[in-house]
């Protein structure tokens, strides 16, 4: 059977989130006086990131609820682990500011989006929250590009676990053999999918080498001619 829909991934994929989470991160630790304490930007930036995996992970797996995990992120890197809620919502929030300030879409969006409007439908999956994400797109402008928009908090599981890529099949109504999915991560998007019977498409926008038998493109200005040449196409 023919590829009919495509799912996308959000954060890296769609939205340059490191991007934004580096400029947002650098200016609220300026602002807040906290980069004098390391030998470097870079330094700051790579506790920032250590602190937000260790917590996100707990999100994912269940542990913590969304905005839970953001405190989490502020006691961890404030190593205050008595931060109450509202000093630990406030000091976030703050980044958040500077964050959402530099959200962007990458330039290849918009264009494949439009190329890729007729002849497939589209979704989002993503393990971030369902608020987050709706919020997000509908900042950036795209919202009503998508059908369906499934996130782990809603269906209790995150990829790479199969049943969060069935879980967004089902509510865009087809079978996983009918959809591909496209994001940044080797492991948790395209083997992910794979997995779970989805055709994979891996953004390496890096230009790392690809697996053998992964079918990886490097802007989403090559992801219509990829699917074009996908052998589910060419399938009677």
């Amino acid at each position: 059977m023919a590829i009919r829909a495509i799912l996308w991934d959000v954060d890296d994929t769609l939205f340059d989130y490191t991007g934004a989470d580096r400029a947002g991160a650098l200016r609220h630790l300026a602002e807040e006086g906290l980069l004098d304490a390391y030998p470097s930007p870079e330094a700051a930036l790579e506790r920032w990131r250590e602190v937000m995996e260790e917590q996100f992970a707990l999100f994912l797996a269940g542990e913590l609820e969304f905005h839970e995990h953001r405190r989490g992120r502020a006691r961890g890197f404030l190593g205050n682990a008595g931060l109450s809620d509202a000093e630990a919502d406030a000091w976030f929030n703050r980044y958040v500011v500077h964050y959402e300030a530099a959200w962007c879409l990458f330039p290849d969006v918009l264009p494949a989006l439009d190329a890729l409007r007729d002849g497939y439908r589209h979704g989002v999956l993503s393990n971030s929250s369902t608020r987050n994400q709706d919020r997000k797109l509908r900042r950036l402008g795209i919202r009503d590009r998508f059908e369906v928009l499934v996130c782990a908090d809603d269906i209790g599981c995150a990829k790479p676990d199969p049943g969060a890529f069935r879980a967004a099949c089902a509510a865009l109504g087809l079978p996983p053999h009918e959809v591909v999915y496209v994001g940044d991560q080797l492991t948790t998007d395209a083997l992910g999918a794979l997995d779970a019977g989805l055709a994979g498409v891996w953004l390496d926008r890096l230009g790392r080498e690809a697996p053998d038998g992964i079918l990886c493109i490097r802007g989403l200005d090559e992801l219509r001619q990829a699917l074009v040449s996908h052998p589910s196409q060419n399938t009677q």
